[in-house]
């Protein structure tokens, strides 16, 4: 496996790219939830919809991300913000955020990883280790805190490997009768 990674900030141009890693990182969650202002008419396709929040300039945004690139080509990204206490107020604009809103309330204060994804032909080069390095160094020795499905071996596997411990789980709001039922894990990473 030759090739040179390199990270870098993101910039607002790399909006569209944002969309598609933070729906790989998701699976398919966050094209769902932006699937709501297709059926208000605001915007013809999700994917529309996440390009521009990911344009818009409050935190999880364009300017809350870094790229990494594989032989100049996006590989993957994090996104990531100092979760601050206006968690606690924020109303959840749908039943399935619910759950994700009382998980951050028990870690504000802490670096919060809202998306970390890889494209499935990146994987297995150090990317996602190599992100993460990054947000443990933008914590400042701050605990360093995200969440994923319970399903997602992959992920949970990288998050441990790289000192990561569950803290708690809630149940997942199913998106459809059909859905698959997981639970929702907050893991922690104590930096200093």
């Amino acid at each position: 496996m030759t090739g040179q990674l390199s990270i870098r900030p993101a910039e607002r141009r790399d909006a569209a790219e944002l969309a598609v890693l933070i729906d790989v990182a998701s699976h398919g969650f966050a094209s769902w939830l932006w699937y709501g202002a297709v059926m208000k008419g605001t915007v013809d396709t999700a994917f529309e919809r996440g390009r521009a929040k990911m344009r818009g300039d409050e935190p999880g945004a364009w300017r809350s991300a870094i790229l990494a690139e594989w032989d100049g080509e996006v590989a993957g990204m994090s996104i990531a913000y100092d979760l601050d206490e206006s968690v606690r107020d924020s109303v959840a604009q749908h039943p399935v955020i619910e759950p994700l809103l009382v998980l951050q309330r028990k870690v504000v204060g802490d670096r919060f990883i809202d998306s970390l994804g890889v494209y499935k032909h990146h994987r297995g080069k150090g990317i996602g280790r190599a992100l993460l390095e990054w947000e443990f160094a933008a914590a400042n020795g701050r605990p360093v805190s995200l969440i994923t499905e319970s399903y997602n071996e992959t992920a949970l596997s990288l998050y441990r490997r790289n000192g990561f411990a569950e803290v708690e789980r809630v149940d997942a709001v199913p998106l459809s009768e059909n859905s698959k039922r997981h639970d929702w894990v907050l893991l922690t990473r104590n930096v200093s």
